[in-house]
């Protein structure tokens, strides 16, 4: 016991001395070549786990002995140290690490040197993504990536569609692989933007090869912060403002409309008119409110030579602009790594996110677009306004259906990973990984017994509730080995992996549950002889083996080449494994003896690459014949009905891989010393044995469809990317990034021949797009429109005999005088031609701005809106004023009885959909060190944000942003509105 006092005194001893030794020492840490100052350096006293990093300044304070040696470590600079000799102020310029260019980008399976990198990747840093306001990391990089379409969604929660260099498959899966720490997900709605250390976008089949059949739409690598060495650090990063609608779609009012349908009802002879002066309700005024978002975060990370951690929690709370859809997120994230050996290293990461949405009724917005003006809120009485007391239609109230309308969906979510990784014979590292994604979800929906108008009412309450588990892992292991030796420099990968997902769903209801409070909303309490209970799930299985090559031969000369051997339960035995090479070859042209004595340009590379991918995100066991029970399948046996079934889609006798083979060609150049950086691609895209339906002939008895390997798609375009960053002077610095890129999408096979229909214009039967041969996935497809009808003389003789005046006149291109199905033809694309983005950020003394561009052009619209029409809907402002009412008034709009004839497929549905947005404007102010050194705080940025404050577009909508599966893309039926965010927030870091 003696002992023990005596060393712990000894122990503090030693401590006491070193603390009256240590003195504070400062200083700023620049680039050797620029002069700039470098943000987030480690600072580390040598020998202890004291230390601390550089502000944004590049200044630093640390406390240490006369006698010490500091530490200086950043990634892509050579590391330095740097004795104390009883110094106070110490200045460091770090040199950039001559073995690599700056940026280190993360692959599959491992990082690399960008001057290494033979396909197409880029990286987005973590610090950029958390300029944006954004809620879901992938909505932060719209704009950013060249090739890369981002669809965003106003509704709270909400993931946005990513489509990689267009859109490979008409029946399979078109978003690209998301993983995150080495773990397969979803999608990132689950993770908060300021955990992310970087995000890459592997575009090309040669970078994204490696991952086999799920990577035919590209892959998004995401890699988390993690801690440094170092006293700990903390952060708190917070904002909070509001959301409101742009761009919100004008309504005709209570007299319009009753002008319209004053109109209608004389074209149709109807006796009656509406009178002019009529209350009006603005029913999206009704609906649609500004709403309020706040988000905080705290992380705190540091550690030793031996351990580092990462901590990390946050809540986001966002309201929806439609009134009560409501969403909240708590995230919490843990991360460390632990060197047991020099040779062992093991840790784990795990993010926990809960989430809660007050969700809204699927149809309300277009109850909203609908509902007649002259309709009241309330009547005099309280009640709400019944359509009945109109006699227009059978129309619900908006906020009727707000009211009654009850659900919140729960959700958590568990997505971690645990590795180990060992190093041996010096050149070896052999790792093991297990990546677990575990989720629980379930929502409960209460429609009470109401009467609310004589559409809105229930005579039984009914109490629905369902509850989704999915669970997956992944465990991988991989074996790497480099070398370098003379001028020859490679890495070789070997990996074996095997993954299982699955996932349960189970949904019951019952009627009579009272509706007391949310304590009684039980099925126990409901009658038993109502109750239903419905459950499904799906297994699925994969097991892959893959190797990669990295070679490079004087640092001029690279080679990357990939091969994986994939298989999945989810295809026929004997078809369930297929092979996936890829090649990529780089040439450093700069390192070459006749470019040695220039100077024009400081870096050049030329690479060319292709690779073979897959696609199997199909449904599970679509090659199982299955038969539909449904209650018009009926025979009669001896007087007794029975119900029948019908086989209505008939299973393909084999089902393979859809098989994706991209060539891609480029260049990266980096000139004006090392100011300006360009980047430029051009990509074959072609996908093979692609799922398609093809519908069966009446003959067959069958009436339905199949889906085989019937198709054959292409994507070529052109990706440029551009960026300047430059210091002008000591305090003023900026940069500017300009990317483009321009796709063109086609069919180029289909084995029957037979078109494949899809899309709905709102009206049952409706069919809107066509994929055929030669025209790209999902084309718009219906009449051209050649006018309006102005007279009876005009219909007398036509070829559409049976049209109005005021109804459209529809283009005979097949010249035999009637218009009929033969005279339907391509209207439209809703394929973007061009995205683009400008990203540009300013730094004057301490004040700093950022400012984000983006658009889309060479895109249409179908707005399915205005033909969405049962009887005596609502019209737009628009349509009031363009419309036809008399013989010479329009030659564009139809009449008011915007009916029959004029409710086909037609090119007055369509609709420019380019769009050119501000997507993001910031203004940061920091204090200055002296000021926030007093405080011990390293270092306060205040900030003020505008997302989307401006759109410019001629889409007659609340939004040009309409996604949709590729068969169904681009058709408006009321998407949830788009808003414009503006909040303030503070960046602490102490």
């Amino acid at each position: 016991m003696k002992k023990h006092l005596l060393l712990l005194l000894c122990l503090f001893t030693v401590r006491l001395l070193y603390a009256q030794d240590a003195v504070p020492i400062s200083g700023r840490v620049t680039d050797a070549k620029t002069g700039e100052a470098l943000i987030a350096v480690s600072v580390l006293v040598k020998g202890t786990t004291s230390g601390a990093q550089t502000d944004v300044e590049g200044n630093f304070t640390v406390n240490a002995p006369a006698n010490a040696t500091l530490v200086f470590s950043y990634i892509g600079y050579q590391q330095q140290e740097v004795p104390v000799n009883n110094r106070t102020t110490i200045n460091v310029q770090l040199a950039t690490d001559a073995t690599q260019l700056n940026e280190v980008v993360v692959v599959g399976y491992g990082t690399q040197q960008k001057r290494d990198v033979t396909g197409s990747i880029t990286s987005v840093k973590g610090d950029e993504l958390i300029k944006q306001s954004s809620q879901n990391p992938v909505s932060s990089i719209q704009g950013r990536v060249a090739g890369v379409q981002i669809t965003n969604t106003g509704t709270p929660g909400a993931s946005p569609q990513v489509r990689i260099r267009g859109v490979g498959s008409a029946q399979g899966g078109v978003e690209p692989l998301y993983v995150v720490d080495g773990t397969f997900v979803p999608d990132l709605s689950f993770l908060n933007p300021a955990d992310i250390e970087s995000m890459e976008v592997l575009k090309d089949a040669s970078s994204a090869s490696i991952y086999g059949v799920r990577a035919a739409n590209g892959v998004v690598l995401v890699t988390t912060r993690k801690g440094k060495a170092g006293a700990p650090r903390i952060n708190y990063n917070g904002f909070a403002g509001i959301q409101k609608v742009t761009n919100r779609l004008e309504m005709a009012n209570a007299q319009e409309y009753a002008t319209l349908i004053n109109e209608k009802f004389a074209i149709i002879e109807e006796p009656r008119t509406l009178p002019l002066t009529t209350p009006s309700t603005d029913w999206y005024d009704q609906v649609l409110r500004t709403a309020q978002v706040h988000n905080h975060q705290l992380s705190m990370s540091g550690g030793t030579e031996r351990i580092t951690y990462n901590f990390s929690g946050s809540y986001l709370n966002q309201q929806g602009i439609v009134k009560k859809n409501d969403f909240e997120r708590i995230t919490a994230r843990l991360q460390t790594d632990f060197k047991v050996t020099n040779n062992i290293k093991v840790g784990y990461n795990a993010i926990f996110t809960n989430i809660k949405t007050d969700t809204i009724p699927s149809g309300v917005l277009y109850q909203a677009y609908v509902a007649p003006p002259i309709l009241p809120v309330r009547e005099a009485n309280g009640r709400y306004g019944d359509p009945a007391s109109i006699n227009l239609g059978n129309f619900s109230n908006p906020q009727a259906s707000l009211d009654w309308f009850n659900q919140v969906n729960r959700s958590q979510r568990l997505t971690g990973n645990v590795f180990g990784e060992l190093t041996f014979l010096k050149d070896f590292t052999f790792r093991t990984s297990l990546g677990l994604n575990y989720g629980v979800s379930d929502y409960r929906n209460y429609k009470s017994r109401d009467s609310l108008t004589s559409i809105q009412f229930a005579e039984r309450s009914l109490l629905t509730k369902g509850n989704l588990k999915s669970n997956s892992w992944l465990w991988e292991n991989t074996l790497t080995y480099s070398k370098e030796i003379g001028a020859n420099r490679f890495t070789v990968l070997l990996g074996i992996s095997s993954q299982r997902d699955r996932w349960e769903e189970v949904i019951g209801t019952i009627n009579d549950v009272p509706n007391n409070s949310e304590a009684s909303y039980y099925f126990s309490l409901g009658d038993q002889a109502t109750a239903r209970i419905q459950n499904t799930g799906d297994l699925y299985t994969f097991a892959s083996y893959f190797g990669r090559i990295n070679y490079a031969f004087k640092d001029k000369y690279l080679l990357t080449t990939s091969l994986r051997y994939d298989g999945s339960s989810k295809f026929p035995e004997g078809n369930r494994f297929d092979i996936f090479p890829s090649v990529g070859l780089g040439w450093m042209v700069t390192e070459e003896s006749f470019m040695k004595n220039q100077t024009a340009i400081n870096n050049l590379k030329v690479r060319a690459s292709w690779g073979k991918l897959g696609n199997s995100n199909i449904p599970s066991n679509v090659f199982n014949q299955t038969a539909s029970l449904i209650p018009g399948y009926i025979a009669f046996f001896g007087g007794i009905p029975y119900t029948g079934g019908n086989f209505d889609q008939a299973v393909p006798p084999t089902l393979l891989w859809e098989v994706v083979k991209e060539t891609d060609l480029g260049f990266e150049m980096v000139t004006l010393n090392n100011r300006l950086t360009v980047e430029a691609d051009w990509y074959d895209k072609r996908t093979e044995d692609a799922i398609f339906r093809v519908p069966f002939l009446s003959s067959s008895g069958l009436g339905g469809s199949i889906n085989g390997n019937f198709a054959s798609f292409k994507n070529t375009g052109v990706e440029f990317a551009a960026n300047w960053n430059t210091e002008a002077t000591s305090n003023f610095r900026y940069n500017v990034g300009f990317n483009v890129a321009y796709n063109r999408n086609e069919v180029t096979n289909i084995d029957t021949s037979i078109p494949q229909y899809g899309g709905s214009g709102g009206v049952a039967g409706n069919l809107t797009t066509i994929s055929r041969l030669g025209d790209p996935i999902g084309s718009f497809y219906g009449f051209v429109v050649d006018g309006v009808y102005q007279t009876e003389q005009e219909v007398t003789g036509s070829a559409q005999p049976a049209a109005k005046p005021g109804d459209f006149r529809y283009r005979d291109l097949n010249n035999d005088k009637v218009i009929d199905n033969r005279d339907r033809t391509i209207i439209g694309n809703p394929n973007p031609r061009f995205i683009y983005g400008i990203n540009s950020g300013f730094n004057f003394y301490n004040f700093d701005l950022q400012l984000d561009i983006q658009g889309v052009a060479g895109v249409e619209i179908y707005n399915a809106n205005k033909g969405n029409r049962f009887g005596n809907e609502n019209y737009t402002k628009d349509f009031f004023e363009n419309r036809w009412h008399g013989a010479g008034t329009s030659n564009s709009y139809p009449s008011a009885d915007l009916s029959g004839v004029n409710l086909d497929p037609n090119s007055w549905y369509i609709e420019n959909g380019d769009y050119i947005r501000i997507r993001n404007l910031q203004v940061g102010y920091t204090l200055p060190t002296n000021l926030t050194g007093k405080w011990k705080i390293q270092s306060i940025r205040f900030y003020a944000n505008a997302q989307n404050p401006v759109t410019f577009f001629k889409y007659n909508g609340f939004t040009p942003e309409v996604g949709g599966p590729p068969t169904n893309a681009g058709i408006d039926l009321n998407v949830y509105p788009l808003s414009a965010t503006y909040n303030f927030g503070v960046n602490v870091n102490f």
